[in-house]
């Protein structure tokens, strides 16, 4: 009964089933990445404000060492990813276009690269805003891909009260398996770092969702917990995009959150799986985030697999290491849905990035890219998640009329999953238009 109950099949409306492909990497343990000759960390890889240096160039760190504070409620310290030199701190190019400030260390190729700063402490006897603290000591952002400062979900707003934490091991990206791979490998520590934020939020009820694809990883946190205690696995259907944060709170406890309100506004606050873990393992050391497991894959790849990779690694390192294929072709940073295709290889792992997609030509779609004139048939409103009209946003968008968008058709809504222009027989971006319309609203309103 148990085990029925264990793989019930808790779903959303709407959604797309696109292709998974985690064969290629499901199967494959998590292996530590060498370090690169250099290592370049951006100040500002979190949502929020950057952070600010706290070394000079010349100086010598070593790994784990806090080189950035936090400038902020909102913003996250920046600490060594390996024991080496600060050769500079200059703009360097990002994975999204804009060139920000970073630190570039050189690593010490003879350093055992030991984490050797820390400030270890019983977190059992931290209050709440102790355990808060720590977290944001520790540069903890959300692992899932948002990398929105952890702390600053840890605190919900005081009109709202917050009864259960929901656990996203949903992985529901095409391609991406380390979330999956740290479920089976780090499980003490995700359920280490679920207590400590369950003691944070002051909430008596956490619910762990995984999607029924995972059946060995829903298995062995279900066998380390015990009878009706306050954590509890759940299966949910393999769909896209089910790891999504309101349709993840549908399917589990079938509320709905509000257009342009945040979870908590339900009573609930999520996190993901690679977040938890990491606070399971980092806090109780003092440590910092200073690397994080990566899906290396797709079909361009040559050896794909599941790396640990230490943050500031130039993409060029991690893609030279795992191998090319001669008819590799686009390069994507994140997973195919709403990861983002990058134009330099000089660009460099951030702690948003959860996977490295290599597609080959035949692959990426190019013989099917022509846009078409969009046809009416519906399938991107029946594939929405918001339950929004893509069809006639694409118009608007297409008319520039993109406050139209936002106050008559709720644009601010989406999130930018990707499942209108996944389904589009006309290949139509709609998703970039979207993307674009906001970006110009946002500029208009500041």
């Amino acid at each position: 009964m148990k085990l029925l109950q264990l793989f019930r099949r808790n779903t959303f409306e709407h959604g797309i089933h696109p292709a998974q492909h985690k064969e290629l990497t499901s199967r494959l343990p998590i292996r530590r990445l060498p370090f690169a000759p250099q290592l370049i960390v951006p100040l500002s890889q979190h949502g929020g404000a950057p952070a600010v240096a706290l070394v000079k160039p010349g100086q010598e760190v070593v790994r784990g060492e806090p080189i950035a504070r936090a400038d902020g409620f909102v913003s996250v310290p920046m600490h060594a990813p390996a024991t080496g030199r600060v050769e500079a701190i200059q703009l360097m190019p990002t994975a999204r276009g804009p060139k920000t400030e970073a630190v570039i260390l050189q690593v010490y190729e003879g350093s055992s690269q030991e984490v050797l700063y820390d400030a270890p402490c019983n977190i059992d006897t931290l209050s709440t805003d102790a355990i808060i603290q720590a977290v944001q000591d520790s540069g903890m952002v959300g692992l899932g891909g948002a990398a929105f400062p952890t702390h600053v979900k840890m605190k919900p707003p005081p009109e709202h009260t917050v009864d259960t934490l929901v656990v996203n091991g949903c992985e529901c990206e095409p391609y991406l398996t380390c979330d999956h791979r740290l479920m089976l490998e780090q499980t003490d520590a995700l359920l280490a770092g679920i207590h400590i934020v369950m003691r944070a939020l002051g909430v008596k009820r956490a619910m762990i969702g995984v999607e029924d694809n995972k059946p060995d990883a829903i298995a062995a946190i279900a066998e380390r917990l015990p009878a009706n205690g306050p954590i509890s696995v759940q299966a949910v259907q393999t769909k896209y995009p089910q790891g999504a944060e309101k349709m993840l709170i549908q399917s589990l406890l079938g509320r709905r959150v509000p257009a342009a309100a945040f979870p908590s506004a339900v009573g609930v606050s999520v996190f993901n799986v690679g977040t938890l873990a990491q606070i399971g393992a980092l806090l109780p050391r003092g440590h910092g985030v200073i690397e994080r497991v990566v899906t290396v894959t797709g079909p361009g790849v040559k050896r794909p697999g599941n790396y640990l990779v230490p943050v500031g690694t130039p993409v060029r390192f991690l893609l030279e290491f795992a191998g090319s294929t001669p008819r590799a072709y686009e390069l994507i940073l994140g997973g195919p849905m709403m990861g983002m295709s990058v134009a330099s290889l000089d660009v460099p792992v951030t702690k948003a990035v959860s996977g490295m997609v290599v597609l080959e030509a035949s692959d990426a779609g190019l013989d099917e890219c022509k846009v078409q004139p969009c046809i009416r048939c519906a399938w991107c409103v029946e594939a929405c998640p918001m339950h929004l009209n893509p069809s006639t946003l694409g118009l608007l968008a297409a008319k520039r009329e993109y406050e139209v968008m936002a106050d008559s058709f709720h644009l601010n809504d989406c999130f930018e999953c990707g499942c209108c222009s996944y389904v589009c027989p006309a290949n139509i971006p709609l998703v970039q238009y979207f993307r674009i319309a906001k970006a110009i609203n946002r500029e208009q309103a500041a």
